[in-house]
C-alpha cells in the first residue's frame, strides 16, 4: 500500500508486476463472496488498486493507448470529422462518450483489470457494503481517477457506474456520511460524471436534490468542506449548464438561495467555494426563460 503511492514509476512496476493486480482483485473478490468487506486487507488491496488506478489513462503502456485511441479515429473518420479531436460540435462529443470501452476482455488479466467493468463493479459493492471509511474512500477515489479526464476510458467508466452497473444509489448514500473525506471523494467522484453530457439528466434526477441539500448556508471554515462546496458547485454547473429543466430542479430544491449566500461570502471573497459559487450563479441566469422564476 505504501510503495503504491511512491510516483509514476511505482505505479508502472507495479502495474507490470505479474499476478499482483490479480491476486488484489482475487483478494477482494473473496472477501464480497464471503461477506467481509470491513476487514483490514481489504481496505489495503483496495487502497493499491486505488493508486495504481491514479493518472492512469496518461501512464497507460502504450499499446493499450494506440488501441484505445485508434478506435475512436476510427469512429471520427467514420463520421467523416476532421479527425480525433478536430470538432467541438456537441452532437459528435455526445457520440464519442457513447463508445464502448475498446476491447473489454471477458477475462481480464494485470493492468486491463483496472478498468474493466468487473472492477467497477466490485468498488460500488464496496461503497454499499462496508462501514469502513478508508474502503468507502479508496473505492469512490478509484472511480473519481477512472473518471478523470477526457479520453475514451472515463466516458466508459463513466457509462459503466451510472447505466451499466446502476451506482448512482450508492454514490448518492455517501453524500450523507459524517466522514469529510468520504464525502468529499464522492462529490468529486459525482463531478467527474457530470461532465459527461449523455448522463447529465440522469445524474441530476438522481442526486440532484442530494448535492443541494448538502449545500451549507455559508463559505465553509474548514478546507475539506470548502473544496466540497466548490464541487459540489461545479457539479450543479455541469448539469444545470445546458439544461432549463435540471436548473429548476435545483431552483424547487431550494438551492439559490444558499448559492447566493456563498457566493457573497465577503470573508472569503475569492475562496474556491465563492468563486464556484458565482460560476453556477452566472450559468442559471443564461436560461432567460427562468428569470421571472428565480426572481420570485
Amino acid at each position: 500500500r505504501n510503495m503504491s503511492s511512491a510516483g509514476p514509476e511505482g505505479r508502472k512496476k507495479m502495474r507490470d508486476c505479474d499476478g499482483l493486480i490479480d491476486s488484489l482483485v482475487y483478494y477482494i473478490q473473496g472477501a464480497i463472496a464471503d461477506h467481509e468487506p470491513n476487514d483490514k486487507a481489504t481496505e489495503n488491496c483496495v487502497c493499491v488498486l486505488h493508486n495504481l488506478s491514479y493518472q492512469l489513462e496518461v501512464e497507460l503502456p502504450e499499446s493499450y493507448a494506440r488501441s484505445m485511441y485508434m478506435q475512436r479515429r476510427d469512429i471520427s473518420t467514420n463520421d467523416r470529422t476532421p479527425g480525433c479531436f478536430g470538432t467541438r460540435s456537441r452532437k459528435v462529443k455526445e457520440k464519442q462518450q457513447d463508445t464502448p470501452l475498446p476491447e473489454e476482455k471477458s477475462n481480464p488479466r494485470g493492468v486491463e483489470s483496472l478498468w474493466h467493468s468487473t472492477l467497477v463493479r466490485i468498488y460500488l459493492s464496496l461503497i454499499a457494503k462496508s462501514t469502513r471509511n478508508y474502503t468507502q474512500e479508496a473505492s469512490l477515489g478509484a472511480l473519481r481517477n477512472l473518471t478523470a479526464g477526457a479520453g475514451p476510458m472515463p466516458f466508459a467508466v463513466a457509462q459503466t457506474v451510472v447505466r451499466k452497473a446502476n451506482g448512482l444509489p450508492s454514490i448518492r448514500t455517501m453524500l450523507h456520511v459524517s466522514h469529510p473525506t468520504v464525502k468529499k471523494t464522492a462529490v468529486s467522484l459525482l463531478r467527474n460524471l457530470s461532465r459527461n453530457t449523455s448522463l447529465q439528466n440522469d445524474i441530476a434526477r438522481e442526486v440532484l436534490p442530494d448535492l443541494v441539500s448538502i449545500l451549507p448556508e455559508y463559505v465553509p471554515a474548514s478546507d475539506v468542506a470548502c473544496e466540497t462546496t466548490a464541487s459540489i458547485c461545479y457539479t450543479l454547473y455541469n448539469l444545470t449548464q445546458s439544461s432549463s429543466h435540471n436548473a429548476r430542479l435545483l431552483l424547487n430544491a431550494g438551492g439559490l438561495p444558499k448559492i447566493i449566500a456563498i457566493s457573497m461570502n465577503d470573508s472569503n471573497m475569492f475562496s474556491k467555494a465563492s468563486k464556484a459559487a458565482s460560476v453556477l450563479l452566472w450559468s442559471l441566469w443564461s436560461h432567460t426563460d427562468l428569470h421571472s422564476a428565480y426572481k420570485k
